[in-house]
């Protein structure tokens, strides 16, 4: 039974349920994997008979990213039993979050208990790996119940079909199902351990993640406020979450982490998420947070200028944002999460090429955003303006006199 919502699973998955809420259980179904590595791809489950089964998508914002696959001439696996549709398995670690775990709500709502869940792989490269946090956080959904992939197509004697229960877009605030399902199953054993004020940082993160210029400093003026300094990627999901449970003040570096926070976090927390890039990305982050935990995230774009790859000149999970400290300090002050923070200096000229040095972001590689450049340029001429202005209204004052 499906809550309010559109029925149709060719209509985009909602938070108010319709489909997104519904299951659909079919016999000898043909799970297909894609075949080629990209954005968009068919793969999916068909019936028995060939057609499409199109509750078994993966919808991102507007479309689904998963589209009808052919009926594969040759079905090489059979599997037995009775299976959950688990999606699509991703690699990286928030689409994992975010897109690969918005079916597990049904495990609440079966009539008889599932195998195990069964996923298609991401990239074909991949094949039917099953990475340590994959395992973890299902241990932590549901003890002991298996994850598989299928690599190659695969008869199944029975797959339980659920709908999509949370993703990117409107459907990141979760079906009430979804968050339910989260908040009752999802690491309730697990204990609060730790310091009641954590940084979550991303500055031990390669090139390849993108990240922020200047985080060290702003690690070390909130050490100086009593914060614990927090690299989540060091650590099991285990950990991560008695951490994120103990704390009372949060301050992250927006990304993936602030998902999984976003699981576990309360109404009673407080949490600051300080922006890398210029980008609306974090929009889905901060709705995240705030209809899984019921509380406002303060958001603190506090960005002086960033740093994009010479090939791609513009904001990316790939751009280097480099952070206004004393505009950050301001924030975090104003908003109850530091006591200081009135001082705290930006980046000088020679700080910024160490830290470029540092980083190996070289010239080559990356350029300084033309968007930051052509403000920075528009703010000099109005400041330049302005002067003048002033000057000719002192003229025409004494002028006057």
């Amino acid at each position: 039974m499906a809550a309010s919502g559109d029925l149709d699973p060719l209509t985009l998955p909602s938070p108010k349920g319709g489909w997104s809420e519904a299951t659909q259980t079919l016999k000898n179904a043909i799970v297909v994997p894609p075949v080629e590595s990209d954005m968009v791809q068919a793969a999916g489950v068909l019936h028995a008979d060939g057609t499409y089964c199109p509750q078994g998508a993966l919808w991102r914002r507007h479309r689904p990213i998963t589209t009808q696959p052919a009926m594969p001439e040759i079905v090489p696996r059979e599997m037995s039993g009775r299976w959950l549709w688990g999606g699509v398995l991703w690699a990286h670690f928030g689409h994992f979050l975010v897109e690969s775990t918005s079916r597990l709500w049904a495990l609440d709502h079966l009539d008889r208990p599932v195998d195990g869940v069964l996923f298609v792989p991401k990239r074909p490269a991949v094949g039917d790996q099953v990475r340590g946090f994959h395992k973890e956080f299902l241990g932590l959904m549901h003890d002991d119940l298996p994850i598989r992939v299928a690599a190659d197509p695969a008869r199944v004697e029975e797959l339980v079909v659920p709908g999509q229960g949370f993703g990117l877009g409107a459907i990141i605030e979760g079906t009430s199902r979804y968050r339910d399902s989260i908040h009752a199953r999802f690491a309730r054993d697990v204990v609060p351990a730790g310091s009641d004020r954590i940084y979550i940082s991303r500055s031990r993160l390669g090139l390849g993640k993108g990240g922020l210029l200047g985080e060290e400093q702003l690690e070390q003026y909130l050490s100086e406020e009593g914060y614990e300094i927090f690299h989540p990627q060091d650590h099991s999901l285990t950990e991560q979450i008695a951490r994120y449970k103990a704390a009372k003040k949060v301050i992250a570096a927006d990304g993936s982490a602030l998902h999984l926070y976003a699981m576990v976090g309360r109404p009673d927390q407080r949490v600051a998420m300080v922006l890398r890039r210029k980008s609306t990305a974090h929009t889905l982050l901060t709705d995240n947070v705030r209809h899984f935990c019921g509380c406002n995230p303060l958001v603190i774009g506090a960005l002086r200028t960033e740093w994009v790859p010479v090939d791609k000149q513009r904001s990316s999970r790939l751009s280097f944002g480099e952070l206004n400290h004393s505009v950050i300090g301001k924030e975090l002050r104003d908003g109850g999460f530091i006591t200081g923070g009135e001082d705290w200096p930006v980046l000088s000229d020679d700080d910024r090429a160490q830290i470029l040095k540092d980083k190996g972001i070289k010239s080559d590689r990356f350029v300084e955003s033309p968007e930051f450049e052509r403000e920075r340029i528009r703010e000099r001429r109005m400041a330049r303006r302005a002067r003048r202005a002033a000057r000719e209204a002192r003229r025409a004052a004494r002028g006057l006199g």
